[in-house]
């Protein structure tokens, strides 16, 4: 069973929810889940197998620029960013949902083509807001 910030950050990594609808969702916590959050999108990564070569295109696609100090830290494959001041946590959300999509996207491709039984990439498509 995976937990609610779980799904959230798959449903990110997968394009299942939008970017922008994430950032929103991850500014609405507070300081120490937001930290929390960081540390579990590290582990993520992890588990996803991020490499060093991801870190351009997850800069890229992150918005942010490569001055950022979360983006400084990526490109020497540091992931203390949930210790960030609380003014790069956002930055730093951004950064690592690229990176969790990257890698995420990859090991989907190699390894789970022609389907697993990972939770997290069996998802339900998210509910929508009516309009």
């Amino acid at each position: 069973m995976l937990y609610a910030h779980e799904v959230i950050l798959n449903e990110l990594a997968q394009g299942l929810r939008p970017v922008d609808e994430g950032v929103e969702w991850f500014q609405g916590l507070s300081e120490g889940d937001q930290r929390k959050v960081l540390h579990a999108l590290v582990l993520f990564c992890g588990q996803a197998r991020a490499c060093e070569k991801d870190v351009p295109e997850s800069i890229a696609r992150s918005g942010i620029r490569p001055t950022h100090t979360p983006a400084v830290m990526l490109t020497k494959w540091r992931f203390g960013m949930e210790a960030l001041p609380a003014c790069e946590l956002i930055k730093s959300f951004r950064l690592l949902v690229a990176l969790f999509s990257i890698a995420d996207t990859r090991r989907r491709t190699l390894h789970c083509a022609s389907g697993c039984g990972h939770a997290w990439h069996n998802l339900p498509d998210p509910p929508r807001a009516a309009t």
